[in-house]
């Protein structure tokens, strides 16, 4: 009697490796050969396999370097997405169980009166009032035949959204350090400026005390002096706006490390900004080296796995849940012969009519791998974009950081012959103040150029997907 259902039981195990739905293949995107190199940039060859490190240290700033450190320590954005990447793991783990017998075991101490005024089942047999013990232990099994690959697709997609978390994960960990990054070196750019208004200002002190001198010697009007003391109150003025700004960033540092604003400070610093020298390799690396790009395709390969799981319900469902154990009255004969009880069967449901309620989810894991197929192809665009700007930035950047060195040599220059010419009498006191503003706007427009090229660097660093080997390095 035992051989029909075990024939039955093996050819579902052998049906059970057919897996309904499409194979994921990943699709293809256009990605052009080479990057629009703006001089002086040269393409560099970035080993893509390798892992991505601290790419921050490349700027040499012990102080960023140890904000960063507390940034991974202490935020709450990359700790929430550590906890996801744990729960997509655990969710990951749970559905690779379902392709396993799932077994268990009972047991069962209890005594009873059956009542003697219960229904009949014969007429003919009177009913007795009963009290019994029943001592009962069994296992059981429960076993999920995957006929239509149900089970397999739908551990194919959990573990595709186990990877997109970890992917999402490194995600968040590479906008955390880039965001620190540049709130970090728009303080430093601040202070510079800061300390340009502080060397502006003292000049314009002693420019007042000139003219004020000039003034009680009857040689000037009193309107030289007050044209420098306006010059000197919207300098101060200049001061406290950027001290607001400088104050924001530091807010936003704290909060990104995990410290309450009012218990973090930055003492003001002039640290060296020079931008590292970044490989950009070749566009098509970009599907290897970022993470959110990594994500968009584990997402689609999540969703494709979803489009079997759906076609599956097209399927019938078998299951295998056999049974072994004893049931006696006496505790004592619980485990002899006569106490055995077992069961063997395999159950099957197959859905006739659902009102196209199977078809419909069909078509919705359809268009939602359709999305996500989109949503890669434009995080890949996006991607592209964003390296283009960064390339293009950083070599405008460059060139236009050197031309405002040589405007604050030319407007020194101009200040000194300024100066010269109101003590010898040759020109008004007019021409001083324009030169000495002139120089404070090239000095500050240079600190803000300054900060803007180490902002971009840090923008291409991002947007290349984070560090790379010490062997590629980029030659500009």
């Amino acid at each position: 009697m035992l051989r029909p259902l075990v024939i039955a039981a093996a050819v579902a195990a052998a049906l059970a490796g057919c897996a309904v739905g499409p194979d994921y293949r990943k699709p293809d995107v256009d990605m052009p050969v080479t990057w629009q190199l703006d001089a002086p940039w040269r393409q560099g060859t970035p080993a893509d396999e390798q892992a991505k490190g601290p790419w921050w240290e490349r700027f040499g700033d012990t102080k960023l370097n140890a904000l960063q450190q507390q940034a991974i320590d202490g935020n709450q954005t990359l700790a929430i997405a550590a906890a996801r990447l744990t729960q997509a793991r655990a969710s990951a783990n749970a559905a690779s169980a379902g392709m396993y017998p799932q077994v268990g075991v009972s047991t069962r101490a209890s005594r009873l009166r059956i009542a003697g005024n219960r229904p009949l089942t014969n007429y003919n047999s009177p009913n007795f009032a009963t009290v019994q013990n029943d001592f009962a232990l069994g296992m059981n099994v429960n076993y999920e035949v995957d006929l239509a690959g149900r089970v397999q697709r739908n551990v194919e997609g959990a573990r595709a959204s186990s990877q997109q978390s970890a992917a999402d994960f490194e995600n968040t960990r590479l906008l955390l350090s880039a965001d620190l990054a540049g709130n970090y070196f728009n303080l430093r750019e601040l202070d510079v400026e800061l300390d340009v208004l502080s060397r502006s200002i003292a000049l314009q002190r002693k420019a007042l005390e000139l003219a004020t001198s000039r003034h009680d010697l009857g040689a000037t009007s009193g309107l030289d002096v007050a044209q420098q003391q306006a010059l000197l109150d919207t300098t101060l003025t200049q001061v406290d706006v950027l001290r607001k700004s400088r104050a924001q960033y530091e807010h936003a540092i704290a909060t990104l490390v995990g410290t309450p604003a009012p218990l973090f400070s930055l003492a003001p610093e002039l640290v060296p900004m020079t931008p590292p020298a970044v490989p950009l390799g070749v566009p098509s690396d970009l599907l290897e080296r970022r993470p959110d790009i990594a994500s968009a395709e584990r997402a689609m390969a999540a969703a494709n796995a979803q489009i079997g799981v759906a076609k599956a319900a097209f399927y019938p469902s078998v299951m295998l849940a056999p049974s072994y154990g004893v049931d006696s009255r006496n505790i004592d004969t619980l485990f002899n012969a006569p106490s055995v009880v077992w069961s063997l069967g395999v159950s099957l449901a197959q859905t006739l009519f659902d009102g196209g309620r199977i078809s419909a989810n069909v078509d919705f894991a359809k268009g939602g791998y359709a999305a996500s197929v989109a949503s890669y192809r434009r995080v890949v665009l996006t991607a592209m974009q964003e390296v283009e700007d960064g390339i293009t930035g950083v070599a405008a950047l460059d060139r236009a950081y050197t031309q405002a060195q040589a405007a604050i040599v030319s407007a020194r220059r101009v200040l000194d012959l300024a100066n010269s010419r109101y003590e010898g009498g040759v020109s008004t006191y007019l021409d001083v103040i324009s030169a000495q503003q002139s120089l404070l706007n090239s000095e500050r427009q240079a600190a803000q150029l300054l900060g803007q090229r180490m902002l971009t660097s840090v923008f291409l660093i991002k947007a290349l997907g984070g560090d790379w080997p010490d062997a590629q390095v980029a030659q500009k």
